[in-house]
Order: structure tokens, then C-alpha cells, then sequence
């Protein structure tokens, strides 16, 4: 463990909106490249490629360090975890004056260190609860789910089940320590020591909410179960915990997607499948504010779905409760990336996290945090057409409206109830955290703007004037929302714009009319690019 930290002032921005295409993160096309060539693997960052993971690495904590400090644990040549970043970013606190001292993390690293690698037997293939997002104090994390008896015993030979006998199953990614061997041996305490200590790691990190998104209790490979889950735990090790089973379609449902011109709308998962065992299951506290019919989730659409769980997960990280979030899928680097992805998009789209990265930096961090460093295997679901991955960022345009924004709930807790406006004295006696930029609707402020008086973005204390809530209201709100709509359809631009020019355009076949052809002219409709030549994509 490295207690480095890293906190660096930059002022926020964000680029202009133009009918140019939104400016490219440096390296973003080297890192789409590397990720679309060959599959992360710690312990393979030497040569060409380890320089190319080695700047893709320090690059993410450049941009982490811009509004947060954090610790690093060390995970070189994989040591910890074969396919987590050989830096792992443990965010402590904002870095920016008006938040650090609010904020500060009470957790001690080395502790955390410990009891990671105490706990990483307890989850399939050593993927352990990470902490990769921090919103207002409260940690939300991402792991695969609970590993079951035949990776405990054997985890060569159950990466090689589990992964269909492909070559990289990563079967000598991790040594094999004495300690795991003692606690191999142990027959009747094995699940208690394993998964006891997954537990200390969860309540060292205040999470309360583990959100399951597996259509499965149990994954079953050739008969046998390889996985289980917090939901299933015969001993209910997890009671104390609020478990969500969520289930959502594999990777496998994304070549649907893709096969109808990459159009969620419409596309529903075959729910009466023999493997889907998982019902759904939610504390009626925790949906009760949603006005969602939950018991009608297996007639919604891929979009439907993608957007009610989105809404949950927003709703259960903006309560009143401190308690921090777990989202798992099964090996976690499929949909636990999409939901995680979508969560830091969606908060920082509102001004909440990262708040001086622009749309450009935000992708960047994203797509080579959330998704590469963290071992999705783009080649092999690009080479079976699961696009997932593109899935994600398609799916920005369904999020930008004001139903998934953050802001709304957060004006609601801050400021005073009122039937007509507010006065300036509402509004002055409002803390600096609180107010925010008065120029930027990306900042704090637009939790004012929402609901007073004040044109969006030029509030001045001598000359505003002070009107029931209406029109104007109403105008600061629409500009409040379109400031979100326009981040999250900057970053899906910058994203459709590289895609295309590296992924995409690979794939590309001539078709028999001369056109665009293949794999690229499905490309260009599904993202609702009409009229657009190849050469201009």
C-alpha cells in the first residue's frame, strides 16, 4: 500500500456546446485501440503495451487528482487481483476548499489494505469489494458476486470452467499464499473465514446496500455451481445488510442489441429461460418515493429497465442514510460497469463529483477506469458481438432528463419550503457549499437557480428581483436540465466520434451495393447518424 495522495487545483470547465464535434481526450483513440486489441491484464504491463497501460494508468490519476484526494493500493503485476488496476484509487476526500474538511474519509488504508487481501478468496476470481465512486462521503462499490465451493477448492480449474476453457481464464494469475491453503483445509470454516472477512471489508466501508444484478441465485456450469450470492447464503451471513436482487440480461442478450441495429426500444429479455431463477426483490422503503410498477420488470424494454435500476441506485446514494453501495454482477466487468459508468455520468452530469473534468476527461477517466482497467473483455464480446460497452454510452441520450438528476432530491433537503419563490435573505443565508458558482449551472447553484427568481447563470445581489415562482422558475429549471442534457450528449458525441474512427471503422466490410457496409452501416443508424457519409464518421 502506497499512501500517496494527490490533490490538484484546477478551475472548473466544461466545453462549449457547437455544432462542431466536442474535442477528443488525449489518448482517448490509443486507449480505444489498446482496449479493442488485447484484454488487461496486470500482470502483463511490461513491453510496448505495459507503456501504453502505464500512461493510460498515470493519466486516471491525474484526473482523479483534480478533485479528490486519495490513496493508492498497490496491485502490481496483479498481486491482489489479476484484472484490477495495478493502482488501485481509494478516494478519501474532495479536494477543493469547501469540501475536504466535510468529507474526510475516517477509513485507514492500511487497514483496508489488510482486509483486502483477507477477503478476495470470498469472491469470484479474487474480485473483491473495491470503492471506485465517492458522493458526498459515501463510498459506492463494485466486486463480482460470492465465489462458491468449486473456486474455494480450486480456482485453476474453476477459471477454466467458468470461462468455457478459453485461454485466458487467467489460471495462473494469482499465487497461491499458505494462508489460503490453511484456510483451504479447514472444511467447516471455510465460508465463515472467507466471506467473514468480506463482511469486515463491507462495514469497514460503510456499505449498507449490496445491489445483485444477476439473473441467476447460483451461476451453474456444466451442472455445478460455481458462484453463489449474497441473496442465497445458507447461513445468512448478510442479514444485516439491505440486499437488492436486481436481475438484469447478461452480456449474451447484448448481441440482440446489436442484431437489431443496435435499438434498445423494443428489445425484451426472454425471462422464462430454465438458468433464470433470480426473482426480483426490493425493500418497499426503498421504492415507495419511484412511482415505479416493479412488478411489471419483465414487460419493460432494455431501456425501461437500464433506466427504473439507474433510478433506484440514484435514489438509494441520494438518501439522508450515510451508508455506502455495492453493485455486483457475476464476475463483475460486464453490467456492473455499465451501472457503474452510468452512476459517475449521471453525477457528474449534475456538477455533483469530478466536478472540474470536462466531457472529454470525464470519458476518458471512465472508459479506461470503470471499463478497461478493471478487466472487461472487449475483444472477445466485440468478436461475439455482446456490445455491452457501446451500449453504455448510446444509452447517455435515454438518462438526460430530469428524472435521473440528482439535483432535484438535493434542493428539496437544502432549501426552506416555500409556495412562492424565495426571498434574498432565503437565498443569502444559504452556505457557500450550497450556493455554488453563480456563473457555471454546472456547480451547486443550479440547486438555487431551480426554484428562485434569478436568470440561470447571472445572478446579481443588487438588482435581482425578487417574483413568486413562475415563468422564471420555470426558465431556470429548463436551463438547469438543458446544462445536463448537454454534458451527458457531449460525452456521447466525443465517445460515438472515437468508436467510430477506431472500433467501429475496424469492423467495417464492404458491403455488395457499394455503400457503407456491414457491421459500420448498422453502426451509423443505431446512433442516429443519418445521412453522414463514411468519410465524415
Amino acid at each position: 500500500m502506497a499512501g500517496a495522495r494527490a490533490a490538484a487545483a484546477t478551475s472548473p470547465g466544461s466545453s462549449s456546446s457547437s455544432g462542431s464535434p466536442p474535442p477528443q481526450e488525449p489518448g482517448l483513440g490509443e486507449l480505444l485501440e489498446e482496449f479493442s486489441r488485447t484484454q488487461y491484464r496486470a500482470k502483463d504491463c511490461s513491453g510496448t503495451g505495459g507503456s501504453k497501460v502505464e500512461r493510460i494508468e498515470k493519466r486516471c490519476l491525474e484526473l482523479f487528482g483534480r478533485d479528490y484526494c486519495y490513496s493508492v493500493i498497490q496491485n502490481v503485476n496483479g498481486d491482489i487481483c489479476g484484472h484490477y488496476p495495478q493502482h488501485i484509487v481509494f478516494l478519501e476526500y474532495e479536494s477543493s476548499e469547501k469540501e475536504k474538511d466535510t468529507f474526510q474519509s475516517t477509513v485507514q488504508v492500511s487497514k483496508l489494505q489488510d482486509l483486502v487481501n483477507r477477503s478476495k478468496m470470498a469472491r469470484c476470481r479474487g474480485r473483491f469489494v473495491c470503492p471506485v465512486i465517492l458522493f458526498r462521503g459515501k463510498h459506492i462499490c463494485r466486486s463480482a458476486t460470492l465465489a462458491g465451493w468449486g473456486e474455494l477448492y480450486g480456482r485453476t480449474g474453476y477459471n477454466y470452467i467458468f470461462s468455457g476453457g478459453a485461454d485466458d481464464a487467467w489460471a495462473d494469475a494469482e499465487d497461491v499464499t499458505e494462508e489460503d491453503c490453511a484456510l483451504r483445509s479447514s472444511d467447516t470454516h471455510l465460508f465463515d473465514k472467507v466471506r467473514g472477512y468480506d463482511i469486515k471489508l463491507l462495514r469497514y466501508l460503510s456499505v449498507k446496500y449490496i445491489c445483485d444484478l444477476m439473473v441467476e441465485n447460483k451461476k451453474v456450469k456444466f451442472g455445478m455451481n460455481v458462484t453463489s450470492s449474497e441473496k442465497v447464503d445458507k447461513a445468512q451471513r448478510y442479514a444485516d445488510f439491505t440486499l437488492l436482487s436486481i436481475p438484469y440480461p447478461g452480456c449474451e442478450f447484448f448481441k440482440e442489441y446489436k442484431d437489431r441495429d443496435y435499438m434498445a426500444e423494443g428489445l425484451i429479455f426472454n425471462w422464462k429461460q430454465d438458468y433464470v431463477d433470480a426473482p426480483l426483490s426490493i425493500p418497499d422503503f426503498l421504492t415507495c418515493s419511484l412511482n415505479i410498477d416493479w412488478s411489471q420488470y419483465q414487460s419493460w424494454d432494455l431501456v425501461q429497465q437500464t433506466q427504473n435500476y439507474l433510478k433506484l441506485l440514484l435514489s438509494i446514494i441520494n438518501s439522508d442514510d450515510d451508508s455506502g453501495l455495492l453493485v455486483h454482477c457475476i464476475s463483475g466487468w460486464d453490467r456492473t460497469p455499465l451501472f457503474i459508468s452510468l452512476l459517475r455520468l449521471s453525477l457528474w452530469a449534475d456538477g455533483l463529483i469530478h466536478t472540474s473534468l470536462k466531457p472529454a476527461e470525464i470519458l476518458y477517466l471512465t472508459v479506461a477506469y470503470d471499463w478497461f482497467l478493471f478487466g472487461h473483455m472487449l475483444v472477445d464480446r466485440l468478436s461475439k458481438g455482446e456490445e455491452i460497452f457501446f451500449f453504455c454510452f448510446n444509452f447517455l441520450k435515454h438518462i438526460i432528463s430530469e428524472e435521473f438528476s440528482a439535483l432535484k432530491t438535493q434542493r428539496r433537503k437544502s432549501l426552506p419550503a416555500r409556495d412562492a419563490g424565495f426571498t434574498l435573505e432565503d437565498i443569502c443565508m444559504l452556505r457557500r457549499k450550497d450556493r455554488g458558482s453563480t456563473t457555471s449551472l454546472g456547480s451547486d447553484f443550479s440547486l438555487v437557480m431551480e426554484s428562485s427568481p434569478g436568470a440561470a447563470g447571472s445572478f446579481i445581489y443588487e438588482a435581482v428581483e425578487l417574483v413568486p415562482a413562475g415563468a422564471q422558475t420555470q426558465a431556470a429549471w429548463l436551463a438547469a436540465l438543458n446544462e445536463r442534457e448537454t454534458r451527458l450528449q457531449e460525452v456521447r458525441s466525443a465517445f460515438l466520434a472515437a468508436y467510430s474512427s477506431t472500433v467501429g471503422l475496424r469492423a467495417a466490410a464492404p458491403s455488395p451495393s457499394g455503400a457503407i457496409g456491414g457491421l459500420l452501416e448498422q453502426f451509423v443508424r443505431g446512433v442516429g447518424f443519418r445521412g453522414t457519409s463514411s468519410s465524415t464518421l
